[in-house]
């Protein structure tokens, strides 16, 4: 329907309002950080950084404490269009993640191209972990190969202590899923 870009410029915009709020109030949890997926259609936008900035400025919410998540899909849709926004919004001080890594299409050649700080392991993956051989030699793959890249690794859909704890002994950074808490 062409509605993603308004919408996604919607939660995007409300999502730092909150965040901003939160840090008025001093609140515990203020200093925490708010991630928010992009779509195609917004990282291709020229004007999407610029809009990003503006958030920013509004909001008085720096710009480390936003981190933007990408699919592979959305960053190969326009290769050269992805790498020009990637770079603007990284010059903005934006932290990017390459969200559910491992179930699109990517070629390590791009993912040296994109600056981006993250990779997230897609929970397809996570999910077998030390249950399935294969899915454990996929998500120790992927860890090394980010942090060979020089980005941190986080796992999506975290939801028993062994996977946990097999995380733990990768060295995988990061984790999220209903072991920590439902989302909010």
């Amino acid at each position: 329907t062409g509605l993603v870009a308004t919408i996604g410029e919607l939660i995007l915009r409300d999502g730092l309002a909150q965040l901003a709020r939160w840090r008025a109030r001093h609140l515990s949890f203020g200093d925490a950080y708010l991630s928010v997926n992009v779509g195609t259609r917004q990282i291709v936008d020229p004007g999407f950084a610029g809009f990003v900035a503006g958030l920013l400025g509004e909001t008085g919410v720096p710009a480390d404490a936003l981190w933007l998540e990408l699919t592979e899909t959305a960053l190969l849709a326009d290769v050269k269009a992805s790498i020009v926004a990637l770079r603007a919004l990284r010059s903005l001080g934006v932290h990017l993640a390459v969200d559910d890594f491992g179930t699109g299409y990517s070629s390590l050649t791009y993912l040296k191209r994109f600056p981006v700080d993250t990779i997230k392991i897609d929970r397809s993956f996570v999910a077998g972990l030390g249950l399935s051989q294969d899915d454990s030699t996929i998500v120790e793959a992927v860890v090394r190969l980010g942090h060979s890249f020089g980005m941190s690794v986080v796992a999506e859909g975290l939801e028993t202590p062994l996977q946990l704890a097999r995380l733990r002994e990768l060295g995988c950074e990061r984790g999220q899923g209903y072991l920590f808490g439902r989302p909010r």
